[in-house]
């Protein structure tokens, strides 16, 4: 153990500054090290571990019952590119007034999207059939997940050439 005068003497000597790694401990245990290299890398330690980390945002992309075809495909297209940078995508089909009469229109729309998608997208369980109809109050919904590249390879069927 060294008096803490004497430890910020050997410091300034060294050009190293005096850093308490552990205050609770008894005694305080210090590091004679550069806080500024020392905080450097420490940020990038950071970052190198936030660009690994893949963001778990869900993306949503809203669409009407009684969409026009164009539009419909607008919003496939972007759905597309979201999948294919690797985000998941909710998809959901919003009734207004006495749409909701109509699921089937609902059903329709999202049935496309799938049919439209299904190459780059798999679909969790709330995208069957039986769960499209379901409808949480004026809110049709499924949610898309991107196929990973071995997948998408194991669902394309194999075609030998003949020479």
């Amino acid at each position: 153990m060294i008096p803490i005068e004497r430890a910020l003497q050997i410091a300034d000597e060294k050009n190293l500054d005096l850093v308490e790694v552990s205050p609770t401990a008894t005694p305080p245990v210090c590091r004679l090290l550069d806080y500024g290299k020392f905080r450097y890398e420490q940020t990038k330690k950071e970052r190198r571990a936030k660009k690994g980390q893949k963001t778990g945002l869900l993306k949503e992309i809203r669409i009407r019952p009684r969409v026009k075809e164009h539009d419909l495909e607008t919003k496939i297209k972007i759905a597309r590119k979201l999948l294919e940078e690797g985000g998941k995508v909710r998809v959901f089909v919003v009734f207004r007034g006495r749409e909701v009469t109509h699921p089937e229109l609902g059903i329709r729309a999202l049935r496309k999207v799938a049919e439209d998608l299904k190459d780059v997208a798999s679909f969790d369980g709330s995208a069957s059939a039986e769960s499209l109809s379901l409808v949480e109050g004026r809110v049709m919904n499924m949610v898309l997940t991107p196929v990973s590249a071995k997948q998408a390879q194991a669902k394309e069927p194999k075609v030998k050439e003949e020479v």
